[in-house]
């Protein structure tokens, strides 16, 4: 077992996906992104990885089948190692929390760590799957709202920052949902209503997420700042559309396997778009702006290794 092996079995690229949330969330609550922000990142990102390795461990048997070539079912990377790499990330994505962040962020770290290991082992083939890992998002936007603790500047009391990073986890959650509905078919394909109504609902998404900024650009008199602002809110939901959106409509044409996967894949990485909208819209138009660039980069990343 080398550490390409590892880097698959925990899905590495993928992780650029991550901050975004805590960015995100961060910016909505309006605390600066200092070194406890960029704490939670690394905790989160930790916690991911673990999500990862854990759902390998726990659909060992599926995938024999299904994906043969995935580290565990190919035998590359042994099963009782994948449970152990998720426990570990798990314990150090808590411990950077804690350290990070103090009790505040664990408040955010340990029901998203919660929400990883029920969805991996018990509820990801259940009904309640979707809305389990949209949960999980959520949690990490709000994780981010947390970050700043006490006595640092721009401080925000707890119930504040969980209400001001309300909006945008529910999109990023309403996202995740879209997502996690369209990977139940990766394999046998799905009907076609699926991705209809994955794509309505991600356009719903990403304009809920846009026009409030907009519209503020719109009004006469506003300054650079707000109109910069909408400007990268804007290319954030014309790159989310253009990407996810595109590959969710190729999929309602022909909603094969290979399609749906493809529009899973794309909706991964396309939630970068979508995060810098919301970071932008938060009033952090520099950090959007940094996604946006990190983008193309995972995107080159997922050519390597795949981020499903």
């Amino acid at each position: 077992m080398g550490l390409a092996d590892l880097a698959q079995l925990v899905r590495a690229p993928a992780a650029l996906s991550v901050p975004g949330d805590v960015l995100a969330g961060a910016a909505a609550a309006g605390h600066p992104l200092g070194a406890r922000t960029f704490g939670v990142m690394g905790s989160s990102v930790c916690l991911y990885w673990a999500g990862m390795a854990l759902n390998d461990y726990a659909d060992a048997t599926i995938d024999a089948v299904e994906r043969p070539g995935r580290p565990v079912p190919s035998g590359r990377v042994p099963r009782r190692t994948a449970l152990a790499v998720a426990a570990a990330l798990t314990a150090g994505g808590l411990a950077l929390a804690a350290v990070s962040g103090g009790r505040r962020s664990l408040v955010g770290a340990l029901p998203l760590a919660g929400a990883v290991w029920a969805y991996d082992l018990k509820l990801k083939s259940t009904p309640a799957g979707p809305a389990a890992m949209a949960a999980a998002r959520a949690l990490d936007v709000l994780a981010g709202a947390l970050a700043a603790g006490p006595g640092t500047g721009g401080t925000t009391g707890t119930g504040a920052a969980l209400r001001r990073g309300a909006v945008p986890a529910a999109l990023v959650g309403a996202h995740t949902y879209t997502l996690t509905a369209l990977s139940r078919h990766e394999i046998s394909g799905a009907p076609a209503r699926l991705p209809a109504a994955t794509l309505a609902a991600s356009t719903t998404t990403v304009l809920a997420a846009a026009l409030p900024a907009v519209r503020t650009a719109a009004t006469a008199g506003v300054s650079r700042a707000t109109a910069a602002r909408a400007v990268v809110v804007t290319a954030g939901a014309l790159v989310y559309l253009g990407s996810y959106g595109t590959a969710q409509a190729r999929a309602v044409r022909e909603p094969s396997g290979e399609n749906v996967r493809r529009a899973v894949g794309a909706g991964i990485l396309g939630l970068m778009p979508l995060q810098a909208a919301l970071t932008a819209r938060g009033g952090a138009t520099a950090a959007a702006a940094a996604l946006g660039v990190v983008h193309p980069l995972a995107r080159r990343l997922a050519r390597r290794i795949s981020p499903t």
